[in-house]
């Protein structure tokens, strides 16, 4: 062929060694590397510290909607599956790169550094190193968080039902009637009668009732347990 076919790659190659020595090119890779570990140790120091922030200063135009949430809708959330929402320096699971470089992004498309984190989390990852369905937000304002990134596990689908015996003292007072009906039914009759009627089914019920209120009083009590209503937004460990 009288022409050969055109090197893009080596054209690139030609164009910049105009401007640039191969010392200064590797020079402005490291210094560009080295500021982003700075950075991404400056977003670790503001999840692991506290903050006064209650506002960052989102450019709306550009927002997402759908990672947009109240205080009331994030509140009924974590009442419904028994979930914390706490400043991040509570949370003790650790952050996995994409959380970190999706903060780093948002920064520099909104042109801000973003503080004053939060996290939606079972009680569990407060105290232990797990995996369960973290959320990281960031204050908007008025009540009003931005979701940053999801990660881990989703929760277990039954985790609600479980969640509702434990949402106010009524719903616990259900939960131990219910055990309380089933385990009078699986009682064989003629177990302390031969002639078994509905008053003593009434009676063996009550005894059931009693007993099985005894224990979650006891369980309750002795581990510090509180409702969901109660510790959605307590940072202290004994109401896990």
């Amino acid at each position: 062929m009288l022409f050969s076919r055109t090197n893009i790659h080596e054209k690139l190659l030609r164009q910049r060694g105009k401007d640039l020595t191969e010392q200064d090119i590797l020079a402005q890779v490291e210094r560009i590397f080295e500021e982003d570990r700075f950075r991404e140790s400056d977003i670790k120091s503001k999840l692991q510290n506290s903050s006064t922030t209650i506002e960052n200063r989102f450019n709306f135009d550009i927002l997402e909607s759908d990672k947009v949430f109240h205080i009331n809708h994030i509140k009924q959330i974590c009442i419904n599956y028994r979930l914390r929402f706490l400043d991040t320096k509570y949370f003790k699971g650790a952050y996995p790169q994409e959380a970190l470089n999706t903060v780093k992004y948002l920064e520099n498309k909104h042109h801000i550094e973003i503080s004053g984190y939060k996290i939606i989390a079972p009680s569990k990852m407060f105290v232990l190193e797990k995996a369960d369905d973290p959320l990281l937000f960031a204050p908007m304002g008025n009540d009003y968080y931005y979701l940053i990134h999801k990660w881990g596990n989703d929760l277990h689908p039954f985790r609600k039902l479980w969640a509702w015996f434990f949402k106010s003292f009524e719903n616990l007072i259900i939960a131990v009637i219910l055990l309380s009906l089933i385990a009078t039914a699986l009682i064989p009759d003629g177990l302390f009668t031969k002639n078994q009627n509905t008053s003593q089914d009434v009676m063996v019920f009550f005894f059931m009732f009693k007993s099985i209120a005894a224990i979650v009083l006891f369980y309750a009590f002795a581990l510090g347990k509180n409702f969901n209503k109660s510790i959605w937004n307590i940072k202290y460990d004994k109401t896990r």
